[in-house]
């Protein structure tokens, strides 16, 4: 089960270089944002402001959560390594003749971090065509969040066969 992976742009499509850089704008913004996570999150539209890029639905995230997910990303020291080797080294091919148990990938119509369909392109059409496709319309890049009730029964419904 994939929830809108990374890596599945087009060969021709340079726009992940973009989403790269945004990436680690967005990791120094969530370190010079952790020391002020609470506040940040104490009003509706600070909650709106935190979660904009992620859910199209927020109002049901409890405050704890958001705090927890910025200090997350904050913390995450691996981020700019990581980053900056996709930026060197591009990413990987994916060896879809390797997996060996059914797949799944959803994707919310309305994610705003790998925008549907461009940024599944290669994983629809090179890699796991014959995956599940699930798109949620109006979700956005993290239905867990978004509508989690929903994911978790995604994922249940490809686990339990």
């Amino acid at each position: 089960m994939a929830l809108a992976p990374a890596g599945g742009w087009a060969e021709d499509d340079q726009s992940w270089r973009e989403t790269m850089r945004y990436f680690a704008e967005m990791h120094e913004g969530s370190k010079a944002a952790a020391p002020h996570a609470e506040a940040l999150v104490a009003t509706p539209e600070g909650r709106r402001r935190v979660t904009e890029l992620v859910v199209t639905n927020f109002e049901h995230i409890p405050r704890e959560l958001l705090v927890h997910l910025i200090l997350g990303a904050a913390a995450c020291a691996g981020a700019p390594a990581m980053i900056d080797n996709v930026l060197r080294e591009g990413y990987p091919e994916l060896d879809a003749a390797r997996i060996a148990c059914p797949v799944r990938v959803v994707w919310g119509t309305a994610d705003r971090l790998l925008p549907w369909p461009s940024a599944a392109a290669r994983f629809r059409e090179d890699w796991l065509p014959h995956a599940d496709w699930v798109e949620l319309d109006g979700i956005g890049h993290c239905p867990q969040l978004d509508v989690p009730l929903e994911a978790a029964q995604l994922i249940l419904g490809l686990t339990a066969r």
